[in-house]
């Protein structure tokens, strides 16, 4: 039971996070806003990071690697949002 709500909360966060980068490119396809583009790609790094490339290595059982290597990507992710803002 437990492990269908995690994929039924990983597949929430998915969807939550796509919809999220979709509608941020959509966005940026409408203005052209350079920090816009910025947005798009934080955002995607923090859903890839965060759900696909973190929960690929929790099943794949790579331990301290797999939790260095999506949290790295989440913190890439944080610092383009950061540019984003300062920018706009």
């Amino acid at each position: 039971m437990a492990q269908e709500i995690h994929y039924a909360v990983m597949a929430l966060h998915l969807t939550v996070g796509f919809v999220l980068v979709y509608l941020a490119a959509k966005a940026f396809k409408k203005t052209k806003y350079p920090p816009m583009a910025l947005l798009v790609i934080g955002f995607s790094l923090i859903v890839v990071g965060d759900t696909i490339i973190g929960d690929v290595m929790e099943f794949l059982e790579q331990g301290i690697f797999g939790e260095v290597l999506s949290e790295g990507i989440e913190i890439l992710g944080f610092i383009v949002l950061i540019l984003a803002v300062k920018r706009s």
